[in-house]
């Protein structure tokens, strides 16, 4: 199976329409891509959750241990984790009601993109939801 991520105007759509974002991976290390993503999509206006069962707190942000401890609607499941841990996290993001499952630059698993897509969720792999948000000129949401 070959995946193709959608084309740059349903990601703007998706950027566009999220409100929520949860990072699984999410890392209280400022040397780690995802702390400065994390960074990067709060102060975009998102709502940003860190997953990550060894922190209690990210970037004043509580974190939680899964996905589905998370308490509020999750638009988007943005993945900081090895390829081959990918396909338990997309059965997460089907079971939470996840909108969108994104994986990193250089996370790819066909398996995670056919379970979440057979779960109704869009897939984009093996790309980064800062630059691609970046690359779109996507305004900063609007707080309230």
């Amino acid at each position: 199976m070959s995946h193709a991520n959608p084309p740059a105007e349903s990601l703007r759509q998706i950027l566009v329409d999220a409100r929520t974002i949860a990072i699984v991976g999410a890392s209280a290390n400022p040397a780690r891509a995802s702390h400065d993503i994390m960074q990067r999509m709060l102060a975009a206006g998102y709502q940003v959750i860190p997953v990550n069962p060894n922190e209690a707190e990210i970037l004043g942000q509580r974190a939680y241990p899964s996905l589905r401890d998370v308490p509020v609607p999750v638009d988007i499941v943005d993945v900081f984790r090895r390829s081959e841990d990918t396909p338990a996290i997309a059965d997460d993001a089907v079971a939470i009601g996840a909108r969108v499952l994104w994986l990193q630059l250089g996370v790819t698993s066909d398996d995670a993109a056919a379970r979440a897509t057979a779960g109704g969720l869009t897939v984009v792999m093996d790309a980064c939801i800062g630059a691609i948000h970046r690359a779109l000129k996507i305004p900063p949401r609007p707080q309230g």
